[in-house]
């Protein structure tokens, strides 16, 4: 049963974490079972495993990645992310508002493993909080997702309005709900049990004066990364659409790296140092061990041998919740379970139409669909945001994880509740 062997896999990989093999290898064992038991020839995996290593998305996303790690040490290092947190502090005396202000913010930027980029902010706030690694490893994660499915950069919902022909804007009417669930959700599940021990402490206030030229010189080096960032994206989707979108990120990186080594007088021993580091090439194996797993998933035709298993009554529904939901689980990314079910069930929704003589409305089951997906995605232990914030903050995964299943499970209701809302006015 195609299920089953998905199961199988997913198994595998849960058993190395648990015997503390490193992540990379557990995930490339996970893909190797799924390929075998798929009857995917041994030879083919090979194929599919050294190309994936030289595609495009992966050497952009293991560029993207290596950037904003060197420019988290330098901000890190020089004391520049303590100084910008002294700095917001005079803006924002609630201390649950400043651990969800930068990731929230670096969550405009759409950029892969952007977690990385906001954790060594929150992490100088959590610890003046007395947090827990586990809980300030949740609030970086789940803040930096809360406007995914909403924010016209995120390559996922652009893939998804492309693919059925859908006006962008529209599209991103209809999700819109996921900002609030997602706020909402997260701070009931995530924030408030994280800062519950600060329950009985008097009002925090402010610890800084506002200064704001001081806000914004030590903050210089994040605006530009997140202004230039949404603005080389914007301007080469309009004047260059032919480019890839991530070369725009990487160049405000880039200036935003620069920024920081000029203001900090940084100097050739120190990048030095940063690139002997042995955990920029273990994060490497891991982005390329995930993104195997992703191609492995398509080339050896589970999601459409999953397909298949759903037939007769409710077969649409079913598609519609399950394989995003599942995909989104064992891949971790968006564009992932966007690319690989979408046009399944977009072609099985034009098949129930025609057999039936009935139009069936697109949106409330393009909608299901994300809200499905993305569920998996935040819940997926293969999402590589939530893996690098639990090794960024030492925090382990399994406990993390579970931590994440009511907001999750609720999340999945809440989309449902939406679908069934959307049935009834379309």
């Amino acid at each position: 049963m195609p299920l089953a062997k998905v199961l199988l896999a997913f198994g595998v990989m849960l058993a190395g974490l648990r015997l503390r093999q490193p992540l990379w290898l557990s995930v490339l064992a996970g893909g190797l079972v799924l390929a075998l038991s798929f009857h995917m020839p041994l030879a083919r995996w090979a194929q599919v495993a050294a190309l994936s290593t030289v595609q495009r998305e992966t050497v952009f996303l293991i560029l993207i990645l290596a950037l904003i790690l060197f420019f988290s040490e330098v901000l890190e290092k020089s004391g520049q992310t303590r100084r910008l947190m002294q700095a917001a502090t005079g803006f924002l005396a609630d201390p649950k508002l400043r651990l969800a202000f930068f990731p929230a913010l670096v969550g405009f930027l759409p950029m892969p493993g952007g977690a990385v980029f906001s954790a060594p902010l929150v992490r100088d706030m959590a610890d003046s909080l007395g947090l827990e690694r586990r809980d300030t490893a949740l609030v970086n994660y789940w803040f930096r997702h809360l406007w995914e499915l909403c924010w016209p950069l995120y390559p996922g919902i652009i893939l998804a309005s492309s693919l059925a022909g859908v006006p962008l804007a529209e599209l991103i009417l209809y999700t819109s709900p996921c900002i609030l669930l997602c706020l909402g959700l997260g701070w009931r599940f995530i924030m408030r049990p994280a800062v519950a021990h600060l329950r009985d402490a008097p009002p925090a206030a402010a610890t800084a004066p506002r200064d704001v030229k001081s806000a914004l010189t030590e903050g210089l080096p994040l605006l530009i990364a997140i202004c230039c960032g949404l603005g080389f994206e914007v301007g080469m989707t309009l004047l260059a659409p032919e480019w890839p979108f991530e070369l725009g990120i990487m160049a405000a990186l880039l200036l935003a790296i620069g920024c920081a080594l000029v203001q900090n007088r940084v100097g050739p021993g120190f990048v030095a140092g940063v690139l002997r580091d042995r955990e920029l090439y273990r994060l490497v194996a891991l982005v390329v061990s995930v993104l195997v797993f992703k191609d492995v998933l398509q080339a050896s035709d589970a999601v459409e041998q999953l397909a298949t298993v759903a037939a007769g009554p409710g077969a649409l529904l079913a598609l519609t919740l399950g394989l995003p939901f599942l995909v989104g689980l064992i891949s971790g990314i968006t564009v992932a379970f966007v690319g690989a079910t979408f046009p399944i069930i977009l072609g099985v929704l034009h098949n129930v139409s025609a057999a039936t003589g009935a139009e069936i409305p697109l949106m409330p089951y393009l909608t299901l669909g994300l809200f499905a997906g993305f569920t998996g995605v935040m819940i997926s232990p293969l999402h590589v945001c939530f893996i690098l914030s639990c090794q960024f903050f030492g925090a382990d995964i399994g406990p993390a994880w579970r931590r994440l299943l009511a907001p999750c499970a609720l999340l999945l209701a809440s989309g449902v509740g939406w679908f069934l809302v959307l049935t009834r006015l379309i």
